[in-house]
């Protein structure tokens, strides 16, 4: 396979890590986590030559799903997610009514992912690794080829909140350590929010991973 094509887009008020994903042949594309400014999305996918063929998620909080019904809308890709998350995809109104957002567009969910199991679109293909403690249905995507997306369960020096409804601290902390930091350590990260990072970085700065790692 040729060099992936990758882009990483901040989005939404909340400054969330929206990621593009393409094969450079057949030019069908992943995108993870649409949180807003889905004109941007669709204006990169179109620039880079793509079109999109699923619509994933690390987790069902607001900023990273804000703007999935409009993408799902404009492309027609499926959606998909973990159900451990669909509770919190189901109160998006409620989310975006306290952040004070507008009211996003309704989302279909057209595939529940499962620990393990496997995204593609051409030949590009992302492993799904179950990793709860931010949220009940947290999942990180290792790319074939290609970075971890982690979503909000890490992030480079810090791991994602679990002060919010179904977070759970030793979950998220057994999920970085034995899912996470037993990747190679030149794996690159892309968290959520904020800049990369690669697991050998965080097994060596980290101060929640050598704390409690």
């Amino acid at each position: 396979m040729e060099k992936l094509i990758q882009e990483r887009l901040t989005v939404g008020p909340l400054q969330c890590n929206c990621v593009i994903l393409g094969d450079p042949v057949t030019k069908e594309a992943i995108v993870v986590d649409p949180g807003g400014d889905i004109d941007l999305v669709k204006f990169r996918l179109a620039e880079l030559g793509l079109t999109c063929k699923a619509i994933v998620h690390t987790h069902a909080h607001l900023d990273h799903v804000c703007g999935t019904g409009d993408l799902q809308l404009a492309t027609g890709a499926p959606v998909s997610l973990h159900e451990g998350d669909l509770p919190l995809l189901q109160a998006l109104p409620m989310q975006a009514q306290m952040f004070h957002f507008p009211k996003p567009r309704e989302v279909e969910v057209d595939r529940f992912l499962a620990d393990e199991s496997v995204v593609t679109a051409g030949q590009l293909s992302a492993s799904v690794i179950h990793t709860p403690g931010h949220t009940p249905g947290s999942l990180c995507f290792l790319v074939e080829g290609g970075p971890l997306i982690a979503g909000d369960t890490l992030f480079q020096g810090s791991i994602g909140r679990t002060d919010l409804w179904g977070g759970d601290f030793e979950a998220i902390m057994q999920s970085i350590r034995d899912r996470l930091m037993t990747l190679p350590d030149d794996t690159v990260v892309i968290p959520g929010h904020g800049p990369a990072t690669t697991v050998g970085q965080e097994k060596r700065f980290n101060p929640f991973i050598r704390a409690y790692g």
